[in-house]
């Protein structure tokens, strides 16, 4: 806290309901900086909330915030050095990237790793590291910030993923890897805080799955009672459309767009699909000799990925929508 208030930094620090314990930690920091109190833990990115509000509030639009973890992983040079490419690159957010290499914990590498290779299936977008805590940003991207969803750790990845959706330009810049005690101070929880990470894309896949087992059965069925291979084909997608349609619309995106709206973008995105879904599965089927049944596995599987960012970005897109 000493050396970012030496480097010219005006710091506000948010204790997430630390209790007791921590009192006196705080109050050593209370001269160098503007202390926010939560009586409870609600989580990193309720924190990070309550600071960029204050921040929106207290100080002057045109200047740039940098967020710092409070486990002792970033140095103050970094910070630093992210502060003066934000400058350089105001509508940019600017992420202090770690070369999760050498001497790593496991759960450090082993997550970001998973959360990396989602993220750019999802948008398209390469970036090493998802999970860095220290990033860079003009104040003028902070009404966004306030916008994302999340309370907790999945609060960072929503803000990747809103940013790639809103076309917000992402720059990476390598800053040094500090991990003290195998990072013990870190009070991430594998399992749930992954799951809250995650839980979009799995809602995601089960909506598509559900799809996949009404398409994939009718599909079967029909195949079999009257060996058409596109009658069997076209029909099965219309009925698993429908289905899967419904689902994403009200528990997957909670899209509040115009039914009729959002369904004309779905089914054209269908339609779409489904004559691609086609000509993929004639060429296996016809000029490849693939097995009917394995073919179609393979099709479902090639066009999951399309859809996912299609509906994501175009037919519940809730920006569009005026959330």
């Amino acid at each position: 806290v000493v050396t970012l208030k030496e480097d010219g930094f005006e710091i506000v620090i948010v204790d997430d309901g630390s209790g007791e314990k921590y009192r006196e930690l705080f109050e050593k920091c209370t001269p160098f900086a503007h202390i926010l109190h939560h009586t409870q833990n609600g989580g990193k990115g309720k924190a990070l909330k309550t600071g960029l509000a204050y921040i929106a509030q207290q100080f002057e639009k045109d200047a740039v915030v940098v967020t710092v973890d409070a486990d002792g992983q970033h140095k103050a040079q970094d910070a630093l050095n992210l502060c003066r490419l934000a400058e350089a690159s105001p509508a940019a957010l600017v992420l202090g990237s770690r070369k999760l290499a050498g001497d790593i914990p496991f759960r450090s590498r082993f997550g970001n790793g998973v959360t990396r290779l989602i993220y750019r299936i999802a948008t398209g977008l390469k970036v090493q590291d998802t999970q860095t805590g220290l990033r860079a940003f003009d104040t003028s991207l902070i009404p966004a910030l306030l916008d994302i969803n999340g309370d907790r750790y999945e609060y960072e990845m929503n803000m990747l993923l809103r940013f790639a959706r809103d076309k917000i330009k992402i720059i990476e810049h390598e800053i040094q890897t500090i991990y003290i005690n195998d990072n013990e101070g870190s009070h991430f929880n594998a399992l749930k805080d992954s799951f809250r990470i995650y839980k979009e894309i799995l809602k995601f896949s089960a909506s598509s799955f559900i799809g996949f087992l009404v398409d994939y059965t009718v599909y079967s069925t029909l195949i079999l009672l009257t060996n058409r291979l596109l009658f069997s084909n076209i029909t099965a997608r219309v009925i698993s459309a429908t289905v899967n349609f419904s689902i994403n619309r009200k528990f997957v995106f909670k899209s509040k767009e115009s039914l009729w709206k959002s369904a004309l973008k779905y089914f054209l995105l269908a339609a779409s699909i489904l004559a691609g879904n086609t000509l993929v599965l004639e060429m296996l089927v016809n000029h490849l000799s693939v097995h009917r049944l394995l073919a179609k596995l393979f099709t479902e599987i090639l066009f999951f990925v399309l859809s996912w960012l299609v509906q994501r970005l175009v037919v519940f897109n809730k920006k569009q929508s005026g959330e």
